[in-house]
C-alpha cells in the first residue's frame, strides 16, 4: 500500500519503495478507527478505505463512517517542498493487491460505456489537498504501481503544487481547470487544479479519461485499476472528511469479449489523404477520417509516416506533431467526436525534398484503417 512520490514541487525525493503488505480490516457497519499505517476496512460492501500513512513515521488515524471517513489525527509535519505525509482515501477497484469487493476493474478502457462517480468533502486548516485518483496502466495490474495517474485537486491550502509544471488549462464537466503534467521518476502524472475549493462534484470520470487520452499520454488499450478520493495532508488536517462517495464503472463498450480487439468506432475507419496544392519543395493535403464502425469515436489519435525527407511545417484543425517520420494527429476542441458514419477533415503543409508522395498507412488510437 506504500505509494511512491506524488504531488510535489521537487520531484525525486523519495524513489519507489518495496510494497507493503496490506492489513486488511472488516466491513464497518459502525464507526471504525483506524489508526495502522497501511489499515484499511471495507464500507458499504462496495468500498475500501485505507488509512495509508506511507509518508511519514508520525501518527495518523481516521475514523472510518458507512459513507466515508474523517482524519481525527495527524502528526506529521512534512516540508512542502517534498512529499505529503499520507493519502487517507476511499477507492473503488484495486490498490496493491487490495481489491473493493466485487468490483470490476481493472476494465479496458475501449469497453467502458460509463464511468461516474461523486464526492462531499468537508474541509479544515492545514496544508494539504483534496485529491481524486484515477489509476490506468497498460495491463490489468492489481499491484505495484502504475504508469499513469490522474489527479483532480478539488482543494488546494498551502504553499504545495502538483507534480510537474503547469502546462494550460482545460474545460472540463462545466468547471475550468489548470492542468499540470509530469513524472515522479515511477509514473506518469496529469493533475487537474481547481483554481478554488469545490466541496462536491458529480461528474463522468470518462471526461478526464478522454482529456489525458487526447493529450497522447495513453490508448484505448490501456486499463482503469482504481478511483479513489481523500486527502494528501503536508500538515494539520484534523476535521477533514470524505462525507460520501460513489463510483460505478459500466462495461459495453466494446461487444468483442476479447479485450486485445478494438472497440468499433477506435479501429474501424477509412482515410483519404488529398494534395490540394503542390510545387517543387512542398505541397498541402487535406486528411479526412470516416468512422466506419458502429460506435461513437470519443478522442482520436491519427498516425501515419512520412518519406524521408518530409517535414510538416503547418496544420488546420487538428494539432499535428512529427517525431522522425512519424506524424501524429489530435483533435482540437469541436472535432474530437465522430459518429459512425461520420467524418472529421483536417489539413498540413508539408516541406519535401523531393516529389509529393503521399503515406501509405494510418492507424487510428492504434488501429491500422482503410484507405478511401
Amino acid at each position: 500500500m506504500k505509494r511512491t512520490l506524488r504531488a510535489i514541487a521537487a520531484a525525486g525525493l523519495l524513489a519507489a519503495g518495496s510494497i507493503v503488505a496490506v492489513a486488511l480490516g472488516g466491513t464497518a457497519s459502525a464507526d471504525t478507527q483506524i489508526c495502522e499505517q497501511y489499515g484499511s476496512t471495507v464500507i458499504q460492501n462496495r468500498y475500501v478505505v485505507q488509512n495509508n500513512r506511507w509518508g511519514t513515521s508520525a501518527q495518523q488515524c481516521i475514523n472510518v463512517t458507512s459513507t466515508g471517513f474523517q482524519l481525527t489525527r495527524q502528526d506529521g509535519n512534512n516540508p512542502t517542498n517534498g512529499a505529503p505525509t499520507a493519502y487517507p482515501s476511499v477507492f473503488f477497484g484495486c490498490h496493491y493487491t487490495n481489491c473493493s469487493p466485487g468490483t470490476n476493474l481493472p476494465i479496458q478502457v475501449s469497453q467502458i460505456s460509463s464511468a461516474t462517480s461523486s464526492i462531499n468533502y468537508t474541509y479544515a486548516s492545514g496544508t494539504y489537498n483534496a485529491s481524486y485518483d484515477i489509476w490506468l496502466d497498460p495491463s490489468p495490474k492489481r499491484d505495484g504501481v502504475n504508469q499513469m495517474e490522474i489527479m483532480i485537486w478539488l482543494n488546494r491550502q498551502g504553499s504545495i503544487q502538483p507534480i510537474g509544471s503547469r502546462v494550460g488549462s482545460t474545460n472540463l464537466v462545466g468547471r475550468t481547470w489548470e492542468v499540470w503534467q509530469g513524472s515522479n521518476g515511477s509514473n506518469n502524472v496529469i493533475s487537474y487544479v481547481a483554481p478554488s475549493p469545490i466541496n462536491s462534484l458529480n461528474f463522468s470520470v470518462l471526461d478526464f479519461i478522454n482529456d489525458v487520452r487526447n493529450r497522447g499520454a495513453i490508448t484505448n488499450s490501456w486499463y482503469l485499476t482504481s478511483i479513489q478520493a481523500g486527502f494528501e495532508p503536508w500538515s494539520g488536517g484534523v476535521g477533514l472528511a470524505v462525507n460520501s462517495f460513489s463510483a460505478s464503472v459500466n462495461g459495453g463498450g466494446n461487444p468483442n469479449p476479447n479485450p486485445t480487439t478494438p472497440p468499433p468506432g477506435s479501429g474501424s475507419c477509412a482515410v483519404k489523404y488529398t494534395p490540394t496544392s503542390t510545387w517543387n519543395n512542398g505541397y498541402t493535403a487535406e486528411v479526412t477520417v470516416t468512422n466506419t464502425g458502429s460506435g461513437t469515436v470519443n478522442g482520436w489519435t491519427l498516425t501515419y509516416d512520412l518519406p524521408s525527407g518530409h517535414q510538416v511545417t503547418g496544420a488546420w484543425n487538428a494539432t499535428v506533431t512529427q517525431s522522425g517520420s512519424t506524424v501524429t494527429a489530435r483533435p482540437v476542441s469541436y472535432n474530437s467526436t465522430i459518429s459512425p458514419g461520420a467524418s472529421v477533415n483536417f489539413g498540413h503543409q508539408v516541406s519535401t525534398n523531393g516529389s509529393y508522395s503521399a503515406p501509405s498507412s494510418f492507424s487510428l488510437n492504434g488501429t491500422a484503417c482503410a484507405r478511401s
